[in-house]
């Protein structure tokens, strides 16, 4: 459907020769894992123990194939073939190329240090650069909104370094695309790799795997953002292909930003919290909740702003305050340090503040906040599908490289996931929306049917229980994945 396994062949060349798994073969097997639920290398012997699916994927494997090719597929293994998805000792083995010797030496404790990745590893991103291609040219975007956040992986390996919660863990920055839902890049980190450590860089790396059709872009970050080399690169249009790119990012709460959060004339607004009802069967209505909180544009001009020319990008600085419902303790009782900065008014009212940096200059202050946090949403869903769904809360290996490669995988089976319920599942099942369940939803109804797999007539038939609820789903799912096999290429 997505070209997935000739994008594998085309852009993965870790294995050479003419003999053992394909690279084909065992990204797909990876993949599929990630699909069934698996966690870990060694789950695989579950995926070869059911020997329906086993047949059903070799046949699979041989689709499309002459018998010249066949049976030069077959010839590949010394022995007579006899399994279908490579074997624990032959994955790690065929992970171990993506590994970068060279550059691992680097890195050290207490020093921030990303390895360059080798060829291998470079061809699973342009993999997943291949699937996102897919999903815009069968759901065109005009605009990219691109959400940059890190994620902790925890690990007892002793190989990962400690992060800021003072354990092992990998900490991978990720660039999430929020239109198509998807996870457009991901760099694989140690723990000790602050999140916006060279986020520019990362940021130029995922434009450049945007699809054709992307006319606009916007970047949305946690403070982890706010940084001069990256908020100008935004501001000043420095990208070739985009220009100015739209943004919002927290801002560090400095003395001066609150200052001038404090001034007299600031003028502070209610922030009301928007949302969509229904209002009928066929029409929404906005409804506006109300909140405690509060925010406000105030004058503040940091030092690397300067004093540029009128042509220079202009940036506004929006402020967010909070009631602090928290008691103040007595005199004699030690106030404790609160973990998030506070302002107190002339009142003596205290509150929590926050801050926020933007480069979109005609949006409404609320609006801007408002869609700034839609970022906390959806891309924390990500992550947790990530780690919890999926097999990258679990890494296999003490290897760097390794463990890169089995988060780009586990990547990829992500977004073919995401693609299937986008593309396939919202058009085809009416009434339900797919695009926001979890994958465990898909298993239940759609991966782990029992069925029965025999072979007639050199034909394989796969017998499914009669009257099963997902039976319909089911044939209506599959034609829709030929539909969209049946769209000619842009």
């Amino acid at each position: 459907m997505a070209g997935l396994g000739t994008s594998i062949e085309r852009h993965v060349r870790a294995r050479s020769g003419v003999q053992g798994w394909t690279a084909r073969q065992v990204v797909l097997s990876l993949l599929l894992l990630n699909l069934a639920g698996g966690d870990c290398v060694d789950d695989l012997a579950l995926l070869e123990g059911d020997h329906g699916f086993a047949e059903v994927l070799r046949r699979v494997q041989m689709h499309g194939m002459s018998r010249r090719a066949r049976r030069a597929l077959l010839r590949r293994l010394r022995k007579e073939r006899r399994r279908a998805v490579p074997s624990p000792s032959s994955v790690f083995r065929y992970l171990a190329a993506f590994g970068n010797a060279a550059e691992e030496t680097g890195r050290v404790a207490h020093r921030a240090f990303v390895p360059e990745p080798n060829e291998h590893l470079r061809g699973l991103a342009r993999v997943n650069a291949d699937l996102a291609a897919f999903a815009q040219k069968h759901s065109p975007q005009r605009c990219a909104t691109l959400d940059q956040d890190a994620t902790l992986v925890q690990t007892h390996k002793a190989g990962a370094l400690f992060c800021y919660k003072s354990c092992r863990a990998y900490q991978p920055l990720n660039t999430y695309w929020a239109e198509h839902d998807l996870m457009l890049h991901s760099e694989f980190r140690d723990g000790n790799v602050p999140a916006g450590f060279e986020q520019t860089r990362v940021l130029r790396e995922a434009l450049a795997l945007l699809p054709e059709g992307v006319e606009r872009v916007f970047v949305r970050s946690d403070s982890a953002g706010y940084q001069t080399e990256l908020l100008k690169y935004c501001a000043e249009g420095r990208h070739e292909r985009f220009g100015v790119i739209e943004f919002a990012v927290s801002a560090d709460v400095t003395p001066a930003f609150r200052n001038g959060a404090l001034a007299q004339d600031v003028e502070w607004k209610p922030l009301p919290r928007k949302r969509l009802r229904p209002s009928s069967e066929d029409a929404l209505d906005e409804h506006v909740g109300e909140t405690d909180q509060e925010y406000a544009e105030i004058a503040f001009v940091p030092n690397w702003i300067g004093n540029g020319s009128k042509e220079a990008p202009q940036y506004r600085f929006l402020a967010i305050r909070e009631p602090l419902r928290q008691l103040d303790l007595p005199p004699v009782i030690e106030q404790p340090v609160l973990p998030f900065p506070t302002m107190t008014v002339a009142d003596g009212s205290r509150y929590k503040l926050f801050g926020l940096v933007t480069n979109r200059l005609t949006m409404p202050g609320d609006d801007v906040i408002r869609w700034h946090r839609e970022r906390c949403g959806n891309s924390e869903k990500a992550h947790a599908a990530m780690k919890d769904d999926l097999a990258g809360g679990t890494l296999p290996s003490a290897n760097f490289g390794v463990n890169a490669a089995w988060w780009s995988i586990m990547l990829l089976a992500m977004n073919l996931n995401v693609i299937m319920k986008r593309l396939v599942l919202e058009r085809v099942v009416a009434g339900e929306n797919w695009a926001t369940r979890r994958i465990k939803a898909v298993r239940f109804h759609l991966i782990a049917l029992p069925g029965h797999v025999t072979r007639h007539a050199r034909q394989l038939i796969i017998r499914l229980s009669q009257g099963h609820p997902s039976n319909e789903m089911l044939v209506k799912v599959r034609q829709g994945i030929l539909a969209l096999a049946a769209v000619p290429s842009g």
